[in-house]
């Protein structure tokens, strides 16, 4: 059985650019069908989630096994992206790797990302509303307050 015991959480760092690309790539990549061509994460709506990591206000977590090193999971957050608009929700780009979803990974991420930044209060998930993502913000006090068939924006009350 896998668990808590067995991966990490840490802080994603300027270095974690690389990391966070696959990580993008993971997020891209349907759960059943092909994964599309990496070269579609240079496009400027998918890369502006990545390139140039480490900016100021540049903030997330990553999930690693302990044994062996690999990133099992991660959520991020840029102030580009919407952060203190009002209008405009946070991005947040969430992901979990095949294989390991459904073991409490992406609860962790969440809790350490919520806990950095308790004033979040609205946030747009590039998912459908079926995502189970959606599924785990609600459980930590989110509602949906609009969706598409792409994404969800989600808010809560503090």
């Amino acid at each position: 059985m896998f668990g808590p015991a067995d991966y990490t959480l840490r802080p994603l760092e300027a270095h974690d650019e690389t990391i966070l690309w696959e990580m993008l790539y993971l997020a891209l990549t349907p759960a059943s069908g092909a994964a599309p061509p990496r070269e579609v994460m240079q496009q400027p709506h998918f890369s502006r989630y990545v390139a140039g990591w480490g900016r100021e206000g540049d903030r997330g977590f990553l999930a690693q096994e302990k044994a062996g090193g690999l990133v099992l999971g991660a959520v991020w957050l840029r102030p580009s992206l919407g952060e203190g608009k009002s209008a405009s929700p946070a991005e947040i780009p969430f992901v979990v790797r095949q294989g390991h979803r459904q073991r409490g990974i992406g609860a962790s991420l969440l809790t350490q990302m919520m806990r950095a930044n308790p004033s979040l209060l609205a946030v747009s998930l590039r998912v459908g509303p079926d995502s189970p993502a959606v599924r785990l913000f609600e459980r930590f006090g989110f509602d949906i307050a609009s969706q598409s068939d792409q994404a969800v924006v989600m808010h809560r009350a503090i």
